[in-house]
């Protein structure tokens, strides 16, 4: 075997380095990681390169870990900014850092890609050990893996990095046949909840677009990226996806971008942006010109359950944070990152913080279950049908 570092996706071959997405990750692909740093998304921000190869004695690529050096902690969803605080306090130098995560996007999946599960044996001691190098090749404090899957976590654990555990609200489409038998599910109160913000969002005058593929024009993109910039200017600062970047999903990936768009009187106003795996939907960016009473809901939630119902999608990835998802059929499930401290005092420190900090986590998520708005229904009774009540 032998390992390579990249500074560019530009290096590697598209089909190469796709045949090691075999779970079908749309955030994974070349086409979408190339994209952020061919259209000026990437080092504005702070995400610079380092991606590691893992190729075989027939120079074929065998794994690979998407990987960057950083040189801040905006755009990970994995907040460690009081790690950066503490350790700079005590004269230290947090960043630079190497991470490897998808940027400004909190969606689990694999960070150690093979093209055969059964290589992890060999990729994953070799990929994580080769990034553990590299940070000291750096002059690196630490490296992060963020949002590895249940899968991959397991093997991370082995590595002896620790392990961080987060929350965040997914839907499961449990082979409804439509968004009404969806409802039927739901307890009387959440149920009458739901129609009545969807009576409320769809007030004289809005319209609904649901756009996906092919019907994504770049006068739609324009619009979109509009409300998008809205929402960062109002709450973050410098938007992180371009334009053009948003233009290059619908020519490099046009079965992932799903746009929602809704109009007011003939004229778009507001906007959410998911996009399309294997078997998921991933809820991405939301935008309006104009406060319009349980808009964002319906497009952001109602209408994109909806989508997966009808596309037989089995769940529907809706970000980070957000416990008003519970109430509206979302679970509470748990995330995951990795992570690797040079300096031995720093990492005790961690290490400690981290231990109470996922009992913390795990009785938030016991207990936030408790609060499903679903249906208690018999356990071993698999006949009973949902008759609702008038309301």
């Amino acid at each position: 075997m032998k390992l390579e570092v990249i500074n560019s996706l530009d290096e590697v071959g598209v089909d190469e380095w796709n045949r090691l997405n075999c779970a079908g990750d749309p955030f994974v692909s070349h086409e979408f990681l190339h994209g952020l740093e061919l259209h000026d998304c990437l080092k504005p921000q702070g995400w610079y390169g380092t991606h590691i190869l893992l190729r075989d004695n027939d120079d074929v690529l065998y794994a690979a870990m998407p990987l960057y050096l950083r040189t801040n902690s905006y755009g990970e969803f994995v907040f460690d900014w009081a790690w950066a605080d503490a350790f700079e306090r005590a004269g230290g130098s947090y960043y630079p850092k190497l991470v490897s995560a998808i940027p400004f996007t909190p969606a689990s999946g694999n960070r150690i890609l093979v093209s055969d599960p059964r290589h992890l044996d060999i990729a994953a001691p070799a990929l994580t050990d080769a990034a553990i190098e590299l940070v000291s090749a750096h002059g690196a404090s630490s490296l992060h893996l963020l949002f590895p899957n249940d899968e991959q976590i397991t093997r991370l654990k082995e590595q002896d990095l620790l392990i961080r555990a987060g929350c965040q609200y997914h839907w499961f489409n449990r082979d409804y046949e439509s968004f009404d038998q969806f409802l039927q599910a739901l307890n009387s109160k959440r149920r009458k909840q739901i129609r009545r913000e969807r009576r409320d969002a769809s007030a004289p005058g809005i319209e609904i677009e649901v756009l996906h593929g092919d019907a994504i024009t770049r006068a739609h993109w324009s619009i979109f990226h509009k409300f998008y910039c809205s929402t960062f200017y109002r709450k973050w600062g410098e938007p992180r996806l371009t334009e053009s970047f948003f233009n290059y999903l619908s020519e490099s990936m046009p079965q992932a971008p799903l746009l929602i768009l809704g109009k007011h009187e003939g004229e778009y106003v507001a906007g959410s942006f998911s996009m399309r795996g294997s078997d998921t939907l991933y809820g991405r960016h939301w935008g309006c010109s104009q406060h319009f009473k349980q808009l964002h809901f319906e497009l952001c939630y109602y209408q994109t359950i909806e989508f997966c119902i009808n596309e037989k999608l089995h769940r529907f990835d809706a970000g980070a944070q957000g416990e008003h998802k519970i109430m509206r059929g979302f679970d509470p499930v748990t995330t995951w990152s990795a992570h690797w401290i040079d300096d031995p005092r720093f990492r005790d420190a961690i290490a400690e913080f981290l231990q109470r900090e996922t009992q913390h986590i795990d009785s938030y998520v016991q207990e936030v279950s408790g609060h499903s708005p679903y249906k208690k229904l018999p356990e071993l009774d698999q006949s009973i049908r949902f008759d609702d009540t008038p309301e």
